[in-house]
């Protein structure tokens, strides 16, 4: 039962326009899918869903959310029109005991979860489904919740958390460049996977100026604590695209298992 069970990732997804672009960061995704089984399902924890308790997307036909401004109409004109999987809700709402996940009906496939996976999946021919954000709960809550899905590991599913570990648009510069701060919170936050000390992770408000800057808002680091949590004991972590680009943005993204 053990070789069965599927990788987990957390990708780091930057700019909408990787999803056009053809760059080191979406090449990176692209061969990542090369050394993955084919999913059954996706299941994505994007940043850019943000709620006040937890829900995930059980429509049939998830909608492609544009949710950003100024870029090029292509970006706008992009679908991702994966199905959707109702059943695959259902039973997140069941394996989960931490919370009620709600059922949604109206969110769909934001450009944390679309302009990824269009470069790693492009023929959307894979269902996939949200799983929310709780902005009312602590970090902590995220990687309990991780855990919890553990089971659908081993049911052929693909969990993806989707965001950036150093993430701070207000410092940001739009050229290949990378503050002292945020490679040196990026380093030590690769260097807690390995040594598989997750408590420093989820308490990162513990961890100083550079953390400050580095997570600022929370949102794009808080799906890599999902993913952390469903980590088993001694399973082997790999990363790639393992850069900070644009002064204060890690594009870092890691495989467990």
């Amino acid at each position: 039962m053990e070789a069965t069970r599927m990788p987990v990732l957390f990708i780091g997804h930057g700019s909408p326009m990787n999803a056009i672009e053809d760059n080191e960061f979406s090449q990176g995704w692209e061969a990542a899918v090369k050394t993955l089984p084919r999913p059954k399902a996706i299941v994505c924890v994007s940043a850019h869903w943000e709620t006040m308790g937890s829900a995930v997307t059980a429509m049939q036909k998830p909608r492609t959310i544009h949710d950003f401004g100024g870029f090029p109409r292509r970006l706008y004109e992009m679908e991702y029109p994966a199905p959707g999987a109702p059943e695959l809700a259902e039973r997140i709402g069941k394996l989960v005991n931490s919370t009620q996940v709600k059922s949604d009906l109206t969110w769909g496939l934001d450009h944390g979860t679309w302009s990824v996976l269009c470069r790693m999946y492009p023929q959307a021919d894979i269902p996939v489904v949200q799983l929310s954000l709780d902005r009312s709960r602590e970090a902590a809550f995220n990687y309990q919740l991780g855990k919890e899905l553990q089971e659908l590991r081993q049911e052929g599913l693909l969990i993806i958390g989707s965001g950036n570990l150093v993430h701070n648009l207000r410092m940001m510069v739009f050229e290949d460049a990378a503050f002292d701060w945020a490679v040196d919170y990026d380093a030590r936050v690769k260097q807690w996977i390995l040594d598989g000390d997750h408590q420093s992770i989820i308490h990162y408000e513990k961890q100083g100026p550079a953390a400050a800057l580095s997570v600022n808002s929370a949102e794009h680091y808080l799906p890599l604590l999902y993913v952390l949590g469903l980590q088993k004991e001694g399973e082997p972590v790999s990363f790639f695209n393992d850069k900070v680009w644009g002064g204060s943005l890690s594009m870092r993204c890691i495989k467990i298992g």
